[in-house]
């Protein structure tokens, strides 16, 4: 009988807030955090590659930095355009690292905003971002994804915000602020 009284009670709460809903509740808040690189945790959700997995000889690292504000996630790279003896494919040059986030369960949605940023800090050279959404006009069976890529030149030695006003424009370089 406890059982059935709590369902009831909380079908009643349910019911009740549903009915008197505030306009705030409603709101976005202003940011929201998709990744923050500040946990080992956190850095599990993202792979890694680089052109060693054809032979190249680059590599790539991902790892916590402690700094008196916190921890960021430090991406850095090892780039060379040289390729193994023994490499079975057909390559002259190489050259390349980076990292992906892994597959997950569920949805981020971000229906309610208008702009993507990220914190980077660079060495000087041009990256590229690419971000992927699900395709909503995808025939039935289809499982292609919408594609946003923008080359994104860091500065040396400073931390930056990358940001990119109405994903849904045709993605040009960020804008990068200090």
């Amino acid at each position: 009988m406890s059982r059935l009284r709590g369902l009831w009670e909380a079908s009643i709460s349910a019911t009740k807030k549903a009915l008197s809903w505030n306009v705030e509740d409603l709101m976005p808040p202003s940011e929201k955090y998709v990744f923050r690189f500040n946990s080992i945790d956190e850095l599990k959700r993202w792979h890694l590659y680089s052109d060693s997995e054809y032979g190249g000889l680059s590599s790539a690292s991902l790892e916590i930095e402690n700094v008196g504000t916190g921890h960021n996630g430090i991406f850095s790279g090892h780039l060379s355009s040289d390729v193994s003896d023994g490499s079975k494919w057909r390559m002259n040059r190489s050259g390349f690292c980076g990292m992906r986030s892994k597959k997950f369960d569920g949805f981020i949605d971000l229906e309610a905003y208008d702009t993507i940023a990220m914190k980077l800090k660079g060495d000087g050279r041009y990256y590229i971002s690419t971000i992927y959404t699900e395709n909503w006009v995808n025939a039935p069976g289809q499982q292609e994804d919408n594609t946003w890529q923008a080359f994104v030149r860091l500065p040396k030695d400073n931390w930056y915000i990358a940001k990119k006003v109405g994903l849904l424009d045709q993605f040009p370089d960020l804008e990068i602020s200090s």
